[in-house]
């Protein structure tokens, strides 16, 4: 296996990939794509302003202001609904659809939405086919699973079913929904389906760093990957796999930071800045053990102000250390 990347992806995080994060990690990486939030398809269709809330970057025919392509997810169980919203999706100026089969919520999975999908592979061909045959042929159809819902028995039925609808492309978070986010990621099993369909597969779960983005490679017999938590843990981590760049620095990172915050002051979800910061240090002190200290510096402080002094005072600490 040739363990040199092809394409990486920035994964859906739900609450936390949302348009700034995408923003600011596009900036510094070089992504192939991005993947949104899901958008919730109940009944009929979702309104417009929706999709523009949780994709912006449709205002920009689908791309984060660097250009890198942006792709709308939906989650939702009935295949007509799913299929009138991927023709919304597109019609705004999504760079295709992408259907959320993996996501772990108890909320979304007790309304029949997300891995508890996973359950029915007949339920999931439905949709897949559904949106497929609504969209443009040239629009591309993606999905993401996890390996199972409790455990592996029909992951290689749910892939086929998903394959046999038409789908371009499947990323497959590699543990059940039953495993979480609790390592290992259990690639190997990737690796028994790559080449059995037609369809690009990426891998996701567990990518950190370089080591076991190889590694995942490796094992899921892949050169495409998805990349979650890690993305957040180590900023340009898609940069440091593609190897054009080194791990990034405390103090470029502390100058990061203090953009981000910027960033997120000057936006309309300002009241949410002192949570969504706390929220990526404790991401962030997985590769860099400063976080920790700027996390106790601030994790009592709900002012903005506040918090944007402690930040302001960092960055400034690191290009003085810098210079002496």
């Amino acid at each position: 296996m040739n363990n040199n990347v092809k394409k990486i992806t920035l994964a859906p995080m739900e609450g936390v990939a949302d348009a700034l994060m995408r923003e600011l990690l596009t900036s510094i990486n070089d992504y192939d794509l991005c993947i949104t939030e899901f958008v919730r398809v109940v009944q009929g269709l979702v309104p417009r302003h929706i999709y523009h809330k949780l994709s912006p970057e449709l205002r920009n025919k689908g791309t984060t202001s660097n250009g890198t392509p942006v792709r709308v997810q939906l989650l939702g169980q009935h295949a007509m609904w799913m299929a009138e919203n991927a023709n919304r999706a597109i019609e705004l100026g999504s760079q295709g659809v992408d259907l959320n089969f993996g996501c772990p919520a108890k909320t979304v999975n007790k309304s029949k939405g997300g891995a508890v999908l996973l359950k029915s592979p007949d339920t999931i061909y439905q949709i897949v086919s559904a949106v497929r045959d609504a969209m443009p042929p040239t629009q591309i159809v993606s999905a993401k699973i996890r390996l199972g819902f409790e455990d592996t028995m029909l992951f290689e039925e749910v892939v086929a079913a998903v394959a046999a609808a038409g789908a371009n492309e499947l990323t497959v978070h590699a543990r059940t929904k039953k495993d979480g986010y609790r390592p290992p990621a259990y690639w190997q099993h990737i690796g028994k389906i790559e080449q059995a369909h037609q369809m690009t597969i990426y891998a996701n779960g567990e990518i950190w760093d370089i080591a076991s983005a190889q590694q995942c490679m490796t094992e899921a017999n892949t050169p495409y990957l998805m990349l979650g938590r890690g993305a957040l843990a180590m900023p340009n981590l898609a940069n440091v796999i593609k190897g054009s760049e080194e791990k990034m620095t405390w103090q470029a990172l502390s100058h990061l930071l203090q953009h981000y915050a910027q960033l997120e002051l000057a936006g309309d979800k300002s009241f949410y800045f002192s949570s969504r910061l706390k929220q990526w240090l404790r991401y962030l002190k997985l590769q860099y053990p400063q976080a920790e200290s700027l996390f106790q510096r601030i994790k009592t402080l709900t002012h903005k102000d506040e918090i944007l002094t402690e930040i302001s005072a960092l960055a400034l600490h690191n290009v003085q250390s810098k210079n002496t």
